[in-house]
């Protein structure tokens, strides 16, 4: 027959095992809680970033239109560069919709 000591040992070495397994546990849950905030983020950033390019290229169109401006000959210039970045946007828009 198992003596006193040993059962005291089995008992805390169950009771350790279980603490383990309650630990293992919580930090599985705590990195599935990280992945899904880094998966978060991440689209955060990807959204961030094509709204950085979105303001980028109507600074280039502004930039263009100063430019034209300053010369009225080169309106007519200015519209069919205008709907030439337009259709790129649209193009671009459709593409990240999709």
């Amino acid at each position: 027959m198992a003596s006193s000591q040993q059962l005291a040992q089995l008992d805390r070495l169950e009771r350790q095992v279980t603490s383990l397994v309650a630990a293992y546990q919580q930090v599985r849950e705590e990195l599935s809680d990280a992945q899904t905030t880094i998966e978060q983020l991440r689209a955060d950033v990807r959204d961030r970033d094509r709204q950085l390019k979105d303001f980028q290229n109507r600074e280039n169109i502004a930039k263009l239109v100063n430019t034209v401006a300053e010369k009225p000959a080169h309106v007519n210039e200015l519209k069919l560069r205008l709907n030439e970045y337009i259709r790129e946007i649209d193009k671009c828009l459709a593409y990240l919709k999709e």
